[in-house]
């Protein structure tokens, strides 16, 4: 099978990339940078002027679209446009790709949020709940999932992965938590009490191949762990994982005053759960946090 991957130098598509084709895939990455001539993966540019990336993807069967501008900087106006912006445009020209293409592919898998619900800390949600979230990130959410669901109303089984905060030590959330504690000087981040609803690199990657194969999959799906937990206890585990104490508070105000609007990222939260990958029968590697600490961290 041949799968195209828009964003797939991100670390959620290197992670995937190198399942792939440790699967037998045949990997296409749609990236703004030069083509390559490499065999597996080769690179195709996309999203610049007088690009035609659908000559090189007849015959791909899914397309997986992890592109756009990342939220992980101080928002303002012209960053929150761009964030929209990017995915918003993404999407619109994978359509026009596959509107191009002689035979439609199978599957588009697209990247999404846990942002969507919104934040609660009584709250749990799945795939079935209704709300949603009247912040900055549950509305950009919303835009995006709402111009990809298009792709389905065209006949392609679409699959929207709701991604929670994904662990990897050397790239994304964790790996900016982690300076503090190695300094001897982390600990519990504003109440303690919101949720995080966390999930391993590797079964994200994993779970995307899933979608993928599994045709009855399709709509929003949660990529979550099935064991969520709360921040305190978050922080307490990654202090025990590192070897470092877990002591001092950081206060909501200061990360309110250091981060502006995007302090929500991490001060606020959502208990999320992953009902239907699991009830279609993935098997998560790292149900739980210890077990997902281990092996980050494991020399």
């Amino acid at each position: 099978m041949k799968i195209a991957i828009a964003g797939g130098t991100g670390f959620i598509g290197k992670a995937l990339t190198s399942l792939l084709i440790d699967n037998g895939y045949e990997v296409i990455i749609l990236s703004r940078r030069d083509e390559s001539i490499s065999a597996n993966p080769r690179t195709v540019r996309w999203l610049n002027d007088e690009d035609q990336p659908e000559l090189y993807l007849e015959g791909v069967q899914a397309f997986v679209n992890l592109a756009g501008t990342t939220i992980n900087s101080r928002w303002n106006p012209k960053s929150k446009a761009e964030i929209v912006s990017s995915r918003i445009s993404a999407v619109n020209e994978i359509r026009r790709i596959i509107q191009n293409l002689p035979k439609k592919p199978r599957v588009v898998i697209n990247a999404s949020a846990v942002g969507f619900y919104g934040t609660s800390e009584t709250k749990t949600f799945t795939e079935t709940s209704h709300s949603v979230g009247n912040d900055f990130l549950a509305e950009t959410v919303k835009k995006w999932e709402e111009e990809v669901l298009q792709i389905e109303q065209a006949g392609v089984r679409t699959v929207l992965c709701r991604f929670g905060v994904i662990l990897d030590k050397n790239q994304g959330a964790l790996s900016k938590m982690l300076l503090p504690y190695r300094l001897y000087a982390g600990g519990t981040i504003g109440s303690g009490k919101q949720w995080l609803s966390w999930v391993h690199i590797d079964d994200v990657a994993r779970g995307i191949l899933f979608a993928i194969e599994e045709d009855s999959l399709s709509g929003p799906v949660n990529f979550t762990a099935p064991e969520p937990v709360r921040m305190e206890q978050f922080g307490r585990q990654l202090a025990h994982s590192l070897n470092r104490p877990h002591w001092l508070r950081v206060p909501s105000f200061g990360l309110q005053l250091l981060l502006g609007e995007m302090s929500m990222l991490v001060l606020e939260g959502q208990r999320v759960l992953p009902e239907k990958l699991l009830d279609h029968g993935f098997i998560f590697f790292y149900p739980n946090l210890k077990d997902a600490m281990t092996d980050l961290f494991q020399d």
